[in-house]
């Protein structure tokens, strides 16, 4: 159990997508309601991908009345009810590197016609269904603080539990049942399986360590090396795409290296 380079483009996302808040806010609010439809419980203890879609937003500081709107709104009647389907766009950016696109849309053909104009727009390609799933997996994604805040004005941050030390967190994540785990500076993220991702979380939380957010993502199962240049314009693709509102959650397979994101910064 060892840590990969994945976290590097995950965090550049993450502070593009923390620039835009208002569109996020709108996307994680978009998310809960689905997810409180399909599983059809507003009790996220009842409904995992309810659970996940919260912790999600949690972890990107939605507030407390948006998350309990979204969640209502998916029990409305008239124009209040939430009419949304999930579907998912691929293609290819720059250097041949495949994107893949998670959506939810109450209108299929302008989402399209968006996501299109996106890639055409950015040199890309929309590619057909199936065309690159298959060059990622499915994975729960957890970040652990390596340090949390205490309270105390002399020492206001302290040790996490066992994610102050990382052999003594690499057997707390193994016996959580985490697949994997990867060093992020401050942090630490947790890979499981899609279906582990909360019983990891909890695990973990008995252990005595907190976590920052959990959400499910896809990793890229072959990352693709580019050069800064073409990392560039897959980024130029990515933040057209992700600009869209209907998108939920954009992935590529581009190895975005510490170095690369820094020059992308």
């Amino acid at each position: 159990m060892s840590g990969h380079s994945k976290w590097a483009t995950t965090k550049h996302r993450k502070a593009a997508q923390d620039a835009k808040r208002s569109a996020l806010f709108s996307k994680l609010s978009r998310n809960i309601t689905v997810a409180a439809k399909e599983g059809g419980d507003p009790n996220p203890e009842n409904n995992a991908s309810l659970a996940a879609a919260i912790e999600k937003a949690k972890g990107y500081s939605l507030p407390k009345d948006k998350i309990k709107t979204a969640i209502d709104k998916a029990f409305g009647s008239g124009k209040d009810a939430a009419n949304y389907e999930t579907v998912v766009y691929e293609g290819y950016g720059s250097a041949g590197v495949a994107v893949y696109c998670d959506a939810l849309t109450d209108n299929r053909n302008r989402t399209a016609a968006d996501v299109r104009s996106a890639f055409s727009h950015a040199g890309g390609n929309l590619g057909t269904s199936g065309s690159v799933a298959y060059m990622f997996d499915r994975k729960g994604q957890i970040i652990v603080a390596k340090e949390v805040e205490t309270g105390d004005k002399k020492n206001p941050t302290g040790p996490n539990g066992a994610a102050a030390d990382e052999e003594e967190f690499m057997l707390a994540v193994a016996e959580a049942g985490g697949d994997d785990y990867e060093d992020a500076g401050d942090e630490w993220v947790v890979y499981t399986g899609p279906t582990e991702l909360a019983a990891v979380k909890d695990a973990l939380h008995a252990q005595g360590v907190e976590t920052k957010g959990a959400e499910l993502t896809m990793i890229a199962n072959n990352p693709q090396p580019i050069s800064v240049s073409d990392a560039k314009k897959v980024m130029r693709l990515i933040d057209k795409l992700e600009e869209l509102e209907d998108l939920q959650n954009v992935y590529h397979t581009a190895d975005i290296t510490d170095e690369i994101a820094e020059q992308l910064d």
